[in-house]
């Protein structure tokens, strides 16, 4: 024996809370049931087990309510092959609602059938959402439970049932001298639904909840006073039912779009033969758990309109919001619920490290100077030799450039400051329903422009470095002084036109001004890479629009550095004497190739992949190689170089060479000691020879 979001105690079913419903398992199929509450303080069994027929389907049990079967065995047999719901499809939701509401519809249902019944339509309330065929027959079915709320205590012994995610109440109260009715269902350890958690006031002048507890949902009938009490009809009773839905399955909105918020809907209904009984307000308290690490933005109070089949505002009005508590009131009874919407509690990045800002500005200082010095290296050739040098360090340069313009517009922009605070939060009197359950705060443009531009940019870095290893493979192996015709025209294309396309397509596919963060994330200015769970997503423009390509662009970068490594470290057997040296600059080179073309941001995979203190040490490491990127590039490609060895000599003998201006001032100790002069003298540094006839102070 074995029960259901229950256990087995010796034997004997233990029921948690009264839950009705239990099932017996074998082979993981239910196949007997029976109703157990708790009695004395001990579980017990109510009546002997049902055994259900293997073989039937939900569709054999609505086909025979239409003939004399007994209903009972049908209502448990629907309530065993719903009794996990998760394996429902959307049409057995369906046609069990139908049976659901078929039974409860049904004259000859007894206490046990209801009972049966009821707890089916709390197990659907596990199901996925429902389509549009689903919609219709869940809207009758609601209509039918507020039937029979009202009518309940009328013919059970009983005027409750409680099921795990399904609360039907009903009261007979006097019509004359009742101020007001207050039904609660208190919160407990769990989520579901329990008998001893369901309070009924019937005769209250206010919201009232005892010290110590704490309302999960509330609804307070408020019965008008005065001349309007008088025109009640003295002796006659009044009828109200209440029903409590753990979720809005049952009432599925084409406005109000719902992910996480989870909406429980309370139905307050007035019935008896006194039709002059209305309520004066109807008052609403729901208390709502947010997801984590986001705070309440709003929320609307609403009721279900049939006639549009979706929720609307009409006669209803915003309370105050405290401790997680929603409160609301209508002129009116009928389905109430509170929309609400939530915004991300985000944590904003930090100021960048001092490494990373000390490692960035070298890398700046020598892109610079890398840059200015190929490029006046360039010009001062001839034209001929000028337009060969120039297409020959095309690829240097853009790496240079772009990269350049990738870790200034990193440095100036990457941080996202927030919403700015003269945002304007909604109203707390305006009551609208809300469009969806997730407040994303509007793009204001300049983090999302900040995110294209390093996208593009570092795109670019990595095309121009694989044209620049491409172009460095031609030229070895084929031995050539020279580039193809089309080189130039080719590598422009590639170098800035699949980084601009790939940029384009993923604006287009993700961006919405609406919703930024489909495209690029809030804590700080980048590509979206985790999903609502806070958990990494491939279908984000992280992985598809960039680390897909990287590594694409990487794998070939390897390859090229292979085949460069493979015919530059060759060593001539011949050459013994100058084997070592020859070694040494060739394994310089093959280093420089790897730097340039960017083969240190592997491990950034290798952060991703790794924990502990793997993934702290590859952190440390993928942090100081790529920040200084640009310093090594310059060292490497351009101090490295005789031309600009040479350049810096002459620079140096020139600083030293020019002369300073000096001004003085010369005192004389003899005659005319109280006479000064001043003179301006230009000293040559190089005169050693020069006589000081002057004292200078």
């Amino acid at each position: 024996m074995s029960c259901v979001n229950g256990g087995t105690l010796n034997g004997v079913c233990v029921c948690p809370d009264e839950w009705t419903g239990e099932t017996c398992s074998q082979a993981g199929k239910p196949q007997a049931s029976t109703r157990c509450s708790i009695r004395d303080g001990k579980p017990q069994f109510d009546d002997p087990p049902r055994v259900l027929q293997c073989e039937q389907t939900l569709s054999d049990i609505q086909r025979n309510l239409t003939s004399s079967a007994d209903l009972e065995v049908l209502a448990s047999s629907a309530q065993l092959l719903t009794s996990r719901p998760a394996d429902l499809t959307p049409e057995d939701v369906t046609v069990a609602a139908q049976i659901a509401n078929t039974l409860l519809l049904s004259p000859n249902a007894s206490e046990t059938v209801r009972v049966a019944a009821v707890a089916t339509v709390s197990q659907l309330l596990n199901a996925t959402e429902s389509d549009e065929k689903e919609t219709n027959t869940s809207q009758s079915l609601t209509l039918t439970l507020d039937q029979l709320s009202v009518n309940l205590s009328l013919t059970n012994n009983t005027p409750q049932l409680v099921q795990p995610n399904l609360v039907v109440q009903s009261a007979q109260i006097p019509g004359s001298d009742t101020q007001g009715v207050q039904f609660t269902a208190l919160a407990g350890q769990t989520g579901n639904f329990a008998a001893n958690r369901i309070r009924l006031n019937t005769n209250v002048s206010k919201v009232t909840v005892d010290n110590g507890f704490i309302a999960d949902a509330l609804v307070y009938i408020r019965f008008p006073s005065g001349r309007g009490a008088e025109r009640r009809q003295e002796g006659s009773n009044v009828s109200l039912g209440f029903v409590l839905y753990q979720n809005s399955l049952f009432f599925p909105s084409r406005t109000y779009r719902r992910r996480r918020a989870s909406l429980r809907v309370l139905s307050a209904s007035i019935g008896g033969p006194d039709r002059s009984v209305v309520a004066e307000t109807v008052e609403m308290q729901f208390r709502v758990t947010l997801p984590k690490n986001t705070s309440l933005h709003d929320f609307s109070c609403v009721f279900w309109d049939y006639d549009k089949q979706d929720w609307n505002t009409h006669g209803c009005h915003k309370g105050n919001t405290s401790d997680g508590v929603l409160r609301c009131s209508c002129n009116h009874t009928t389905n109430f619920a509170a929309l609400w919407s939530f915004r991300e509690d985000y944590e904003y990045a930090e100021a960048l490290g001092v490494l990373s800002i000390v490692g960035l500005s070298f890398s700046i200082l020598g892109l610079v100077i890398t840059i200015i010095h190929h490029l006046n290296e360039t010009f001062q050739m001839k034209s001929r030799q000028k337009q060969t040098s120039l297409n020959s360090k095309t690829s240097l340069l853009c790496i240079c450039l772009s990269l350049l313009a990738f870790i200034i517009t990193f440095l100036s922009g990457v941080q996202n400051s927030g919403p700015e605070d003269s945002t304007e939060e909604p109203s707390s009197d305006q009551n609208q329903i809300l469009e969806s359950d997730q407040y994303v705060e509007p793009d204001r443009g300049s983090c999302t422009a900040v995110a294209a531009l390093l996208h593009f940019f570092l795109l670019a870095t990595f095309s121009w470095n694989s044209m620049y290893g491409t172009q460095v493979v031609l030229l070895v192996r084929s031995m050539q002084r020279s580039l193809p015709s089309y080189w130039t025209r080719l590598s422009w294309g590639v170098g800035w036109g699949v980084p601009a396309v790939v940029t384009a397509i993923t604006l287009a596919a993700t961006y919405r001004v609406e919703n930024p963060l489909a495209y690029r994330q809030e804590e700080f200015c980048w590509l979206a890479a985790l999903d609502w769970n806070q958990e990494f997503s491939f279908g984000k423009p992280m992985f598809w629009a960039f680390i897909v390509p990287l590594g694409l662009v990487l794998l070939y970068n390897a390859v090229l550095l292979g085949l460069t490594s493979l015919t530059t470290c060759r060593v001539d057997p011949k050459l013994n004497s100058t084997r070592r040296s020859s070694l040494t600059q060739k394994f310089l080179v093959s280093f420089s190739l790897a730097v340039l073309l960017g083969l240190s941001w592997t491990l950034g995979y290798l952060v991703l992949v790794t924990t502990g203190t793997a993934n702290l040490a590859c952190s440390i490491l993928f942090c100081l190689c790529t920040t200084t990127q640009g310093l090594q590039i310059f060292i490497l490609f351009t101090a490295r170089t005789r031309s600009f060895r040479a350049a810096a000599s002459r620079s140096a003998r020139r600083l030293s060479a020019a002369g300073f201006s000096l001004r003085s001032t010369t005192y004389h100790l003899w005659k005319n000691r109280g006479q000064s002069r001043t003179s301006d003298m230009y000293r040559n540094t190089k005169d050693r020879d020069t006589k000081s006839q002057d004292t200078s102070i």
